[in-house]
Formats: C-alpha cells, sequence, structure tokens
C-alpha cells in the first residue's frame, strides 16, 4: 500500500464539524454520500458483528423527517411537561437546511454477546470515517445527538427494534465559505508514556 502519510495526518487535521447555518444551500451528489457509507462499512467491528445502521433522507425524505421529529418531540415532552415552542419549530425547519440526513443506528447482535460499549464505538469509528470521506470531497457534515435521538419511541420510525440504539443524524451540505481553523489543546498533555 502506497498512502501519503501527509496525506492522511492533513485530512484528519482539516475534518470539522460543519453545522446547517454554514450550508450553502446546494445539493451534496447521491455519490458522495454513498462512498461516505461505504468508507463507513469499513470501520473497525469486534467479531464482525458491523452493528453499523443508515437510514438516509433527502429531498421530500429530509421534510417527512422533520415531521416525525417534531411530533414526536411534542407529544413525549407535552406529557412530561417540557415542551418548547421553539425547539418545536427548530426540529420542523433546520433539518431543511440539509442536502442529506443519515439517520445512524447500533444494530445489536445478541448472539455474538459483544458488549454494547463495543458496538457503540464501532459506529463512532463509522462515523469518524463519514466525517473524514466528506473532508476529502469538500462537503460539510456534523453528527447531531439533539431532538428525538434518546427517545425510545423514535427507534421504530428506522425499523430498529427495543435493544437497537438511535446513536443520532450525520447531517450533510455544502459548506458556503472556508471553514474555521481547527483547535485542540496540545496532546502532549494528554500523554503519559511508560517506558
Amino acid at each position: 500500500m502506497n498512502i501519503d502519510p501527509d496525506i492522511v495526518n492533513a485530512l484528519i487535521k482539516n475534518r470539522r464539524s460543519v453545522f446547517q447555518a454554514q450550508y450553502s444551500g446546494a445539493r451534496v451528489s447521491d455519490a458522495i454520500v454513498e462512498q461516505m457509507l461505504y468508507n463507513a462499512n469499513w470501520a473497525p467491528t469486534h467479531k464482525f458483528t458491523e452493528p453499523w445502521r443508515f437510514v438516509v433522507f433527502t429531498g421530500q425524505g429530509i421534510l417527512q423527517l422533520a415531521v416525525f421529529q417534531a411530533e414526536l418531540y411534542k407529544k413525549v415532552t407535552t406529557s412530561s411537561g417540557t415542551f418548547s415552542e421553539d425547539k418545536y419549530q427548530g426540529l420542523l425547519s433546520k433539518p431543511l437546511l440539509s442536502s442529506h440526513i443519515i439517520a445512524i443506528g447500533m444494530k445489536r447482535d445478541e448472539k455474538k454477546a459483544v458488549p454494547e460499549i463495543e458496538e457503540v464505538g464501532a459506529v463512532f469509528c463509522a462515523i469518524e470515517n463519514m466525517y473524514l470521506t466528506a473532508t476529502a470531497y469538500g462537503v460539510g457534515g456534523y453528527l447531531s445527538t439533539g431532538g428525538v435521538t434518546y427517545f425510545e419511541e423514535a427507534k421504530t420510525f428506522f425499523g430498529w427494534g427495543e435493544a437497537d440504539k438511535l446513536i443520532g443524524f450525520f447531517h450533510v451540505g455544502i459548506p458556503k465559505g472556508p471553514l474555521p481553523e481547527g483547535r485542540r489543546k496540545p496532546v502532549a498533555e494528554k500523554i503519559k508514556w511508560v517506558h
């Protein structure tokens, strides 16, 4: 394999979360989204459970998702007394700013008895592959864990079972301008070497 490490290093360093307010409104090619998902499928997976699952919304599908999550949010929060009209309106309107929204789930394989945290970790590795692929194509994206992500009632909409998890929603769009510089504290502050 002959891959230039400098290119890989630059790709990783230049990955950003690009939010809906930063999208131009231009549509991302389905082929790029398919490549993101293809690369996600190559994430590490313990016992080859491949727990990641994706439901891709685009076009009118995004409107269907927006209405579903807004109405579910209203139903759940009205009964608990935590309903917010602003949040409800945001759930209806914000998704429409994305070219594609990918609902990301974790499907349990009970037969292989892999600890849940390892399955969740595998799905997040798949998500990072999606981020890196989007960056390589000049496409913006970010993982949202808001909205109805943690509502148990949401899972059936995506075809997932009781033991499965809705991990979040990966929003995809074309950035309308240059992305901000990245920032991280020095890695040396987070490492301990034992020789």
